[in-house]
C-alpha cells in the first residue's frame, strides 16, 4: 500500500505537468484532458479518506507557485452574504 506522502507527491507531479502545459500554452484538449486527471485524483483521495480537502488545497497552491510565482495581492475573504449577485 502507498504512502499518503507518495499519494500527495504524484498529486504534487500531475498538478505540475498540468500547470507548466498551460503556461506553455497546450491545446485546449490536451490541457482538458489533464484536468480530467487532476480531479479525478484529487476525487479519489477524498473519497477514501486518503486526504482532506485543506491538505489538497495546500499542494494546489504550492505548486501554483512553484509554476507561476507567488500571488500579487492576496485578496480579503468574504462571506457569500456580501458577494453581490
Amino acid at each position: 500500500m502507498r504512502t499518503k506522502a507518495d499519494l500527495l507527491g504524484e498529486l504534487k507531479l500531475m498538478l505540475n505537468d498540468m500547470l507548466a502545459a498551460r503556461a506553455r500554452g497546450v491545446a485546449p484538449y490536451r490541457l482538458a484532458r489533464a484536468h480530467g486527471y487532476v480531479d479525478g485524483y484529487m476525487k479519489a483521495l477524498l473519497e477514501t479518506g486518503s486526504a482532506t480537502q485543506k491538505e489538497l488545497l495546500a499542494v494546489v497552491a504550492e505548486e501554483r507557485t512553484n509554476v507561476f510565482g507567488p500571488a500579487l495581492a492576496q485578496l480579503p475573504h468574504h462571506s457569500d452574504a456580501n458577494i453581490a449577485a
